[in-house]
């Protein structure tokens, strides 16, 4: 059994809408309402009066139960669009146009069958939590991970007086190099670490 509703001249744009109505596709009716109910669009409450006006036209005119239908389908269509213009700079009117949509929707009939329901499945554990034995944890560490840091004395000194040519300075061809020498060039690109 198909019940149908239709809400016309919306004042609001169909893509605005088709936001919302694909969310609810296939649903069970009041699973769509508390879906809409918490949805924050001005769209949602079009469509969640459009939806409770087919579950009453369902109660009385065909005798159906509310809890045995669901949304079979729920088309948005574009309806005339109203020309409106708006005054600019320089003496221009640029157009404005107000969208409004058409919503169709037919409700379905769950079967007796439960052919559109899913059965939650129960999954057992395998093993009970207070059957299993406790086990102690345990850390055992090899004789090759342990490792100490030495480092030497001798060559920390060595380091101290070394001197550090700035690589920039070297030259396309490997020429123009300086690494001693006098003057302020000399000063400015060799440094001392540490």
């Amino acid at each position: 059994m198909e019940v149908k509703a239709k809400a016309k001249f919306i004042k609001m744009s169909p893509t605005k809408i088709r936001l919302i109505a694909n969310l609810i596709q296939k649903m069970p009716v009041e699973q769509a309402l508390d879906q809409l109910r918490f949805i924050n669009k001005l769209a949602a409450g079009p469509l969640a009066k459009l939806i409770k006006s087919a579950m009453a036209n369902a109660e009385h005119n065909f005798e159906l139960e509310k809890d045995n239908l669901f949304i079979k389908e729920l088309t948005v269509n574009q309806g005339p669009t109203l020309k409106r213009s708006m005054p600019r700079a320089h003496g221009r009117a640029t157009p404005i146009r107000k969208r409004t949509s058409h919503i169709n929707l037919v409700l379905g009939e769950i079967k007796a069958s439960g052919a559109t329901k899913t059965k939650k499945q129960e999954i057992d554990a395998p093993v009970k939590l207070g059957a299993q034995p406790k086990k102690e944890a345990v850390v055992k560490l090899n004789e090759s991970v342990k490792t100490e840091i030495v480092e030497p004395k001798d060559d920390v000194n060595k380091e101290k007086g070394k001197v550090i040519v700035d690589p920039r300075m070297q030259g396309r061809g490997g020429h123009a190099k300086i690494e001693g020498g006098k003057g302020f060039a000399a000063k400015m690109f060799r440094r001392k670490s540490g």
